[in-house]
């Protein structure tokens, strides 16, 4: 029978006791620091935006009420003409002195004709058919009326369809001259480096589970990213609609985050990112 070496032996346990507590270490580094991340998004590694357009009941009756319980702040696009914005002036009200935000989606939501699956687009608010100064007008018109609710003299713009051309020609120089940032269409993550602010990308959410925008958001966590959620209907009242349940499961998500995760509203987030460029 062969003797054990006690001194090579306490050697080779040495070593390996050295090798497991690296890989520990290491691990563990690396599982803090994917949940840490650089704290780029106003002191959080990544940034969530709710937005709602169309200026619905829903969004009174049951977003509104939803955010409040969570203390989440969202931004509402409501067209000038949405019969909820006049009828109900003063919940509206009620809701920006709360610190919700009353975005500019023109007065009567103008869409591009022409383009396919556009048939639902009346010739009065053709787009293809406006010129640079109605589309102009009309957004000054809205941005009144808004300030007759709310009081405020800065809010965002949302691109209706995501269209941004009045006939042949862009308006985003009008925009620009208007807002301090705009929400588009385009299915991406934004980051403080490549965004741009008068078209900011949105996921459109229509008939997605809970467990689906919650999978969003936690990619956008992962890479350190801003997500922005475009809702219509919520529980109903719109053709493109998520059902509130699963909206619920969305908002009690990012409350139980907010450590991690920044819930703003889309103005709050584009004067973060111009204060942030500019020094």
């Amino acid at each position: 029978m062969k003797r054990i070496n006690l001194n090579i032996l306490s050697n080779h346990i040495q070593r390996a006791s050295w090798k497991i507590l690296m890989s520990v270490i290491l691990v563990t580094l690396s599982t803090v620091l994917k949940g840490q991340g650089p704290k780029q998004w106003n002191g959080h590694s990544s940034a969530v935006v709710l937005t709602y357009d169309d200026g619905l009941n829903v969004h009174l009756n049951k977003v509104i009420p939803a955010l409040d319980a969570a203390g989440l702040k969202g931004t509402f696009y409501a067209e000038g003409r949405a019969p909820a914005l006049h009828r109900r002036m003063d919940e509206w009200r009620k809701a920006a002195a709360n610190g919700h935000e009353l975005g500019n989606h023109t007065l009567f939501h103008p869409c591009a004709g022409s383009l396919p699956g556009r048939g639902f687009v009346n010739a009065d608010f053709d787009l293809d058919t406006y010129t640079i100064r109605r589309i102009t007008e009309e957004l000054q018109v809205a941005n009144t009326l808004l300030k007759a609710i709310d009081g405020k003299s800065v809010r965002t713009f949302a691109y209706t369809c995501g269209d941004r051309k009045a006939g042949d020609t862009d308006f985003t120089p009008q925009v620009k001259n208007l807002f301090p940032g705009a929400r588009g269409v385009a299915s991406k993550m934004e980051t403080p480096e490549t965004i741009d602010l008068y078209n900011i990308g949105a996921y459109m959410i229509n008939g997605q589970t809970g467990e689906q925008m919650i999978a969003l958001v936690k990619e956008a966590q992962q890479k350190g990213r801003l997500l922005v959620f475009l809702f219509h209907g919520v529980g109903g009242e719109h053709n493109l609609d998520v059902s509130l349940e699963a909206h619920n499961q969305l908002v009690e998500y990012l409350k139980e985050n907010r450590k991690d995760i920044w819930v703003a509203t889309m103005l709050d987030v584009v004067e973060f990112l111009n204060n942030s460029q500019s020094q």
